[in-house]
């Protein structure tokens, strides 16, 4: 994602009086009120002085601290595809669809599509590959 700023040029403003005097637009920043990360900025239009500051923040801590106060490590990803398959129950067990059921129904009895249409649990031996691909899981371990 890109920060957009708006720039905006005021008139010239001479640097020194002298004689061969160079003029040179002052340089005046229009931030939004909030900065991407939601905190406010520190360099605003009237702090801004020159061209070459506007580059810098007057504070550089304050706009340094936003990006380094989310240090908590990296997040695990979900695997969306078994978060798809996979829930969990109250008790912490978790239960997946049995196969079978999806199609060529015409020559299954009806006894058997009942059967498949249940949810039923993992196999504990199973359990690591879960939980290694939903990391997020609350399972309990020692469900019955």
């Amino acid at each position: 994602m890109a920060l957009s700023l708006s720039l905006a040029r005021a008139a010239p403003q001479a640097v020194s009086a002298g004689a061969g005097a160079r003029r040179l637009p002052a340089a005046s920043l229009t931030f939004p009120p909030k900065s991407f990360f939601g905190a406010p900025l520190a360099a605003t239009a009237a702090s801004v002085a020159s061209p070459l500051q506007a580059r810098k923040p007057a504070n550089t801590s304050t706009s340094l601290a936003v990006v380094a106060a989310g240090k908590k490590g990296y997040k695990m990803k979900t695997h969306k595809a078994s978060a798809k398959r996979f829930r969990v129950t109250g008790r912490g067990k978790i239960v997946r669809r049995c196969a079978g059921k999806q199609h060529l129904l015409a020559k299954k009895n009806t006894k058997r599509k009942k059967r498949l249409s249940k949810m039923v649990q993992v196999n504990k031996s199973d359990y690591d590959n879960v939980t290694g691909a939903l990391p997020y899981l609350k399972v309990n371990r020692k469900a019955d």
